[in-house]
């Protein structure tokens, strides 16, 4: 047995008592006031305030390259047209390997895949980073970057997902969800704000570096990690084509996994109008300034999110997840449809933070859903599929939005899109008792 392995056993003997300890001091649940506050109790489990940690850093520094990269190709190019032709860039890879990445999960150590895709995003930092300094002005290297860094992002999101149920007991694992994304919402608050006050005084190729140094901090806490190997079964396969079609036929002979991914799809294609937000500024709400309207519209959800999670113990308790779920998609198609209506700037950003709200409490409980619901030599492609379903709704979105706010007008298309969200949801809960009924 070498010095790594040793280590490793050594904090899974520490984590294992501590972890039990948690547990039974986590029995009684917090009283009074407490029990509206945020549910901290996974952060008493020293395996998953690890890989927790890990986010609180990167959540800011990823935004940083994300204002960043299309700000960079804008600079060289003047077209927004390039903008957008960079972010489908990086969805063809993002989708191909988070789906390979779900298969690869269930097949290796998820400790090791995080260690390796983790430190490959951080090589892939350095590389904007020296480009940037360079001068090189190419948008085809940008974009072979990006392409980059969201393959890396695609083989790491499964892994570091699928990871939370081998770290948390079940009942803990809404609140975990909690946790991890009021830190993600976070850091696309303070993020794109952070990159706005340092383009100015430091400079555009800096926003790259500080990211790298940030994704060193998260490879370290990963390290920390106790080893996360395949069940026996499961690590005698290897991940390929056969094991992703595996993952997508157990999904459709589980109907509550397929319905959380079809409540997704909902909320976010039909209900997600950010794609109007610039027409809704420049038009709407001009009077109020364009500037500040633009911005208040783009940071109105992420605030209501965070705040969701901040009060998230008022929810996270409760065991009827599937009743979550469904509530919490028509109070956010309920909310985006007030936004529609909204003819007041500050109308508008209440009902977009109360959407914030519902989709804080919606991820929360489809991520528990997942995790708790499908085995753990699936749990990877679960994941795999899960940031497909993330990462390509709002882009579906925007196409639809776009198109329809150009044919009716950007108010009637957000309001229509609202009203949609609620309809579908309220029909797909009629129609599928199995979601109505989940519970832990």
């Amino acid at each position: 047995m070498d010095a790594s392995e040793t280590s490793d056993d050594s904090r899974a003997a520490d984590d294992a008592a501590a972890d039990g300890a948690a547990e039974a001091e986590a029995e009684a649940g917090p009283r009074g006031w407490r029990r509206w506050a945020m549910d901290t109790r996974p952060l008493r489990i020293p395996a998953y305030r690890r890989l927790w940690s890990s986010t609180i850093v990167t959540a800011v520094g990823s935004q940083l390259t994300a204002v960043a990269v299309p700000k960079q190709i804008f600079d060289i190019t003047g077209s927004s047209a390039w903008v957008g032709a960079a972010s489908m860039a990086g969805l063809v890879p993002l989708v191909v390997f988070a789906l390979w990445g779900g298969a690869i999960a269930d097949h290796m150590d998820r400790r090791k895949l995080l260690l390796i895709t983790n430190s490959g995003i951080a090589v892939t930092s350095v590389l904007f980073w020296l480009q940037a300094i360079s001068g090189l002005d190419s948008v085809a290297v940008l974009m072979v970057l990006l392409a980059m860094q969201q393959a890396f992002w695609g083989l790491n999101a499964p892994a570091r997902n699928a990871s939370i149920a081998r770290l948390v007991p079940e009942s803990q694992l809404a609140a975990a969800n909690a946790l991890g994304s009021t830190v993600m919402q976070t850091g696309q608050v303070v993020g794109p704000l952070l990159a706005g006050v340092l383009i100015p005084v430091i400079g555009l190729p800096e926003l790259y570096l500080i990211d790298a140094v940030a994704l060193c901090v998260t490879v370290w806490a990963v390290y920390r990690l106790p080893s996360l190997p395949p069940l026996v079964a499961a690590a005698k396969k290897r991940a390929g084509v056969r094991e992703i079609v595996d993952g997508f036929r157990y999904m459709s002979t589980h109907k509550v996994l397929l319905l959380s991914f079809l409540a997704d799809i909902i909320a976010m294609v039909f209900g997600m109008p950010r794609a109007l937000f610039p027409q809704l500024a420049a038009e709407t709400y001009a009077p109020y300034g364009e500037g500040l309207a633009l911005g208040l519209l783009f940071a109105a959800i992420p605030i209501g999110a965070v705040v969701g999670g901040l009060f998230s113990g008022t929810f996270s308790r409760t065991k009827r997840h599937g009743w979550m779920v469904i509530g919490a998609i028509v109070a956010w198609g309920l909310a985006i449809t007030g936004f529609g209506l909204s003819g007041s700037l500050w109308w508008a950003v209440v009902f977009l933070a109360v959407a914030g709200v519902a989709d804080m409490v919606s991820m929360v409980f489809r991520g528990a859903i997942l995790l708790s619901a499908a085995t753990d030599e699936m749990r990877g492609r679960m994941q795999g599929v899960f940031t497909v379903v993330v990462a390509g709704g709002p882009r579906l979105a925007d196409v639809l939005h776009g198109s329809a706010g150009s044919a009716f007008g950007a108010r009637p298309a957000v309001a229509g899109g609202g009203l949609l969200v609620v309809l579908a949801m309220l029909v797909l809960a009629a129609a599928a008792p199995a979601l109505r009924r989940y519970r832990i």
